[in-house]
C-alpha cells in the first residue's frame, strides 16, 4: 500500500519555532523530523512507497530525504505551488494515473505511533471507500469532530460550528481512500479533503471510523509541539501503539455519579479532583475507559450525560478513552429503550461482558490494570485478575485524583 503525505502547509501558528526556514513537518524530535518518524513508521509495518506533497520550503524536505534509499523507502514528491495553493487534496490530482488501489492519506504535521497492520485489516474487512482513524484529543473544542452510528461516519459537525454537548471523536489525520476517492478530484484546482472527498461519500454510507487510542498529536502550535517532545522522551507514543499490550484504568460509572442519576444536564457539573485525576491518566500511558451500569434511564438521554461528561473534560483538556455500556451488546435486557437489569447475578455478568469487550478492542493487559469503583461490591473485576480499588476503603476517598496518582505512581 502507498502512503501519502501532505507536508505542503506554511505552518503559520508555530512560526516562532520554525522561524519560517524550515516546514513544519520539519520540526525535531529527538535530532530527527516529524516527517522521518512518520516514515519510520510506515516502513515498520510494510508500508515503503512514500509520496510527499511539498510546497512552501519543499527544497528542505527533499534536500534531507531525497529519494528514501538511505532509509530503505522510495520515496518520490509530488510540488505543489506555494503561489497557487490547492488546499489539502488538491495536489491529488496528480496522482490521478499512479495510484490504482487504496492508499493511506496522512497529514504531515503530527506526530505518529499506530500499528498500521490493525489499521489496515479494519478498512479492508468493511470495504468502504474511506476508512478514517479517530481518536478523542484533549482539544476537542477547536477540532473537526466525526459523528457515527456503529462506526459508520454519518456527519461531520466542523470546529466553526456552534456546538453545545458533543462526543469528543476528532478525525486524527490518518486515513485510507479507496483509489475512487480521486474521481472527486477532476481538476488542478484547490480542494478540500474533508468536504469534497470524504463529506459526499458520508451520504453514500462508505466512510468508517477505525477509533484508536493510539498516539497521534499534531504539533501546529508549540505548546502541541512542546508536548509532543515530552512525551516521546517518556515513551509514551511506542507504550500506546496496539501492538503492545496495554494499561488501563477502569472507571465504574458509579465513581462519577456518586450512584445519582442526572436529572438536569445543566446542574451536571464535574469536580476539579475527577478533572485533574483524569488528565493525570491521560499523561500517564494508561487508557482511561469507562464501564457504565446506569439502570432505569433512557438510553437516549444516558447518550447525552456522556455528551456533557465529554464536552466538560474536554475543555479541561482531559478525555475518556472509550465508553462501554449494556445497550452496546446483544445480552442486554432493553425494554422500550429503558435498561433494566434484572438481578445482580446479570449485572456482574453484564460487567465483565464491557470488561471483556474493552480489553479485546484495545489489547490490554488485564494483569496490569485497574478499576476503580465506589464501593467495595468488587467481586467481578477479581475473575479475570483485575485490580479493583474501592473509594470507600482508601483513606482519601473522596479525592479521585489521589487515588489514581496513587495507582500510577505505585504501578511504575
Amino acid at each position: 500500500m502507498i502512503a501519502v503525505i501532505q507536508a505542503g502547509g506554511k505552518g503559520t501558528r508555530i512560526t516562532s519555532i520554525t522561524e519560517d526556514k524550515i516546514p513544519k513537518p520539519m520540526l525535531k524530535i529527538a535530532d530527527r523530523p516529524i516527517l522521518y518518524h512518520q516514515i519510520m513508521n510506515l516502513k515498520k509495518y510494510g508500508i515503503r512507497e512514500v509520496i510527499i506533497i511539498v510546497s512552501h520550503l519543499g527544497n528542505v524536505i527533499k534536500d534531507y530525504f531525497k529519494d528514501g534509499e538511505d532509509l530503505g523507502v522510495k520515496i518520490s514528491y509530488v510540488l505543489e505551488s506555494p503561489d497557487v495553493p490547492l488546499g489539502t487534496a488538491g495536489a491529488l490530482f496528480y496522482l490521478k494515473n499512479t495510484i490504482k488501489d487504496d492508499f493511506i492519506f496522512l497529514l504531515g504535521d503530527i506526530f505518529i505511533d499506530i500499528d498500521f497492520k490493525r489499521f489496515i485489516f479494519y478498512h479492508k474487512s468493511h470495504k468502504g471507500d474511506v476508512t478514517l482513524l479517530t481518536h478523542p484529543n484533549n482539544h476537542p473544542f477547536d477540532s473537526d469532530l466525526i459523528l457515527t452510528n456503529n462506526n459508520l461516519v454519518i456527519g461531520i459537525d466542523y470546529k466553526d460550528n456552534v456546538r453545545t454537548n458533543y462526543h469528543n471523536l476528532v478525525n486524527a489525520g490518518v486515513m485510507i481512500f479507496s483509489s475512487h476517492c480521486l474521481e472527486f478530484i477532476k481538476e488542478c484546482k484547490k480542494y478540500n479533503y474533508e468536504k469534497d472527498i470524504i463529506f459526499p461519500l458520508i451520504k453514500k454510507h462508505m466512510v468508517y471510523s477505525y477509533k484508536t487510542s493510539e498516539y497521534v498529536k499534531d504539533i501546529g502550535t508549540p505548546e502541541r509541539y512542546n508536548q509532543v517532545v515530552h512525551d516521546y522522551y517518556n515513551n509514551i507514543p511506542s507504550i500506546k501503539n496496539l501492538s503492545n499490550l496495554q494499561k488501563c484504568i477502569f472507571l465504574d460509572c458509579d465513581v462519577i455519579f456518586n450512584k445519582n442519576f442526572v436529572t438536569n444536564l445543566d446542574n451536571f457539573q464535574l469536580s476539579t479532583d475527577f478533572i485533574k485525576g483524569i488528565k493525570r491518566i491521560n499523561e500517564s500511558g494508561y487508557l482511561c475507559i469507562i464501564i457504565t451500569n446506569q439502570n432505569g434511564i433512557t438510553l437516549e438521554y444516558l447518550n447525552e450525560i456522556y455528551k456533557k461528561l465529554e464536552t466538560l473534560l474536554g475543555e479541561n483538556n482531559a478525555y475518556i478513552d472509550d465508553i462501554f455500556c449494556f445497550s452496546h451488546y446483544s445480552n442486554m435486557k432493553n425494554d422500550s429503550k429503558i435498561i433494566k437489569l434484572k438481578s445482580n447475578d446479570e449485572n456482574y455478568e453484564s460487567k465483565m461482558t464491557l470488561i471483556e469487550n474493552a480489553t479485546f478492542k484495545y489489547h490490554i493487559d488485564i494483569t496490569k490494570s485497574y478499576i476503580i469503583v465506589n464501593n467495595s461490591e468488587s467481586d467481578y473485576a477479581k475473575k479475570n485478575g483485575l485490580k479493583s480499588v474501592s473509594l470507600i476503603d482508601c483513606d482519601k476517598h473522596n479525592n479521585l485524583y489521589e487515588v489514581i496518582n496513587n495507582i500510577i505512581d505505585i504501578s511504575n
